[in-house]
């Protein structure tokens, strides 16, 4: 009996997606739940589990194919044993191991090499016949080419009977497709550019008391609620507290009509291996400082393991992006349609500062506030920004409600 992989139920606003990464190959054994492929859409990688253990028998679907919903990808065969016959070919299983060999090189030379070994062999400049496999039927796997590998590095070189000049490194490039990602993110900044009258509005803040408040008191709040006190906490609070100030911050534009929302979801800008994402922190006015610091480390962790899930992208009525975890001191962000505003944090870098008559030196952070100047004029957009410097270099106007 042979079980169909297919692909898993894509979000409604999902048309197709493509297959992004096979974790294992024909004639591997798999256990039940474990990883087969992993499916990309535009907003998130859908992960494909064995529904049984026991080994893939064909991949119908090869890497960057184009998929639809419930499309057959592959077959596996289940409580079959890896290096077993998937077959009932009597030839194959009784050739011995250099026919099996000799048979797959002549499989492999008609492209019956999978897209990761073809990989493989191509990176490294090798040919299949230089490689021994040890898969079903004398195939190539990742792990013989691996094993090639390190015995040719282990091997002693031979001294060189006269000294030769060494050739100049070649020149090469390398194309590869855009993931459906990066296209996505892609298209939307061309969007936002071209569909917003985007202006950026700029200040700075002394990050000197919220350093002391975290300094005085990080120790006793880890203890408590079990995650470390960062600046984001405050970044958020006080965005979320400047939202309430600013209701058309906080709105959007659809065709003719403003719509203003009555909730707090902010989007939090990733960076991941597979782009940049922005997840959600919903009803951030409902939240403590500790909910925030949790969800906050929980959206980064998914979005760096590719976990997130299309309700965790969807929707945020605003954004924050911090630039100065990578060193950025200052930039202009991109408005996330439909999104109206986006701010941008920067490195928090000590600088001269002029203090009742006196030079101090200080902890200064700048500030971007990039908004559609159709929904947000000068003064609301300056005022915005305002209140969260004010709410930022005294924290206890977030608890005051000042």
């Amino acid at each position: 009996m042979t079980i169909e992989i297919l692909v898993p139920d894509l979000p409604e606003s999902v048309a197709d997606a493509t297959v992004a990464t096979w974790h294992k190959q024909p004639g591997e054994a798999v256990e039940r739940d474990e990883v087969l492929v992993d499916i990309e859409t535009d907003k998130v990688v859908l992960e494909v589990p064995a529904p049984e253990a026991g080994v893939l028998e064909a991949i119908v679907e090869e890497e960057g194919a184009t998929v639809l919903s419930k499309q057959l990808i592959a077959k596996l065969k289940p409580g079959a044993v890896a290096g077993e016959p998937t077959t009932d070919t009597t030839e194959e299983t009784e050739a011995s191991p250099d026919k099996r060999h000799k048979a797959s090189l002549t499989e492999e030379s008609n492209d019956a090499l999978s897209p990761a070994v073809r990989r493989l062999l191509s990176e490294h400049g090798l040919e299949a016949s230089q490689v021994k496999g040890t898969g079903v039927g004398g195939r190539i796997t990742r792990e013989d080419i691996e094993a090639h590998l390190a015995n040719a590095k282990a091997a002693p070189k031979a001294e060189a009977a006269a000294p030769v000049e060494a050739p100049a490194a070649a020149r090469s490039q390398k194309r590869v497709p855009m993931t459906r990602l990066r296209k996505t993110v892609a298209n939307r900044l061309l969007e936002a550019k071209n569909n917003t009258a985007m202006l950026t509005t700029f200040n700075e803040v002394n990050m000197k008391p919220i350093m002391d408040l975290r300094k005085q008191y990080k120790d006793q709040f880890e203890e408590r609620h079990g995650i470390r006190l960062g600046f984001m906490s405050f970044y958020v609070k006080a965005v979320t507290e400047a939202l309430k100030r600013y209701p058309e911050v906080n709105a959007s534009i659809d065709g003719e009509d403003i719509v203003y929302h009555n909730y707090f979801d902010i989007s939090m800008a990733v960076s991941t291996p597979r782009g940049l994402v922005t997840p959600v922190l919903k009803d951030c006015d409902t939240l403590g400082f500790a909910d925030v610091e949790k969800g906050i480390k929980e959206l980064a962790i998914k979005g760096r393991d590719g976990k997130l899930t299309v309700d965790e992208l969807m929707g945020g009525n605003f954004t924050i992006t911090n630039g100065g975890v990578f060193g950025s001191l200052m930039s202009t962000p991109i408005i996330n349609p439909p999104q109206s505003a986006i701010l941008g944090m920067h490195k928090i870098q000590e600088r001269p500062m002029a203090v009742d008559g006196k030079v101090e030196i200080l902890p200064m952070m700048y500030l971007a506030l990039s908004y559609d100047h159709r929904l947000i004029d000068g003064r609301e957009s300056v005022g915005f920004l305002v209140t969260i410097k004010e709410l930022l270099e005294d924290p206890a106007r977030l608890l005051l409600d000042v």
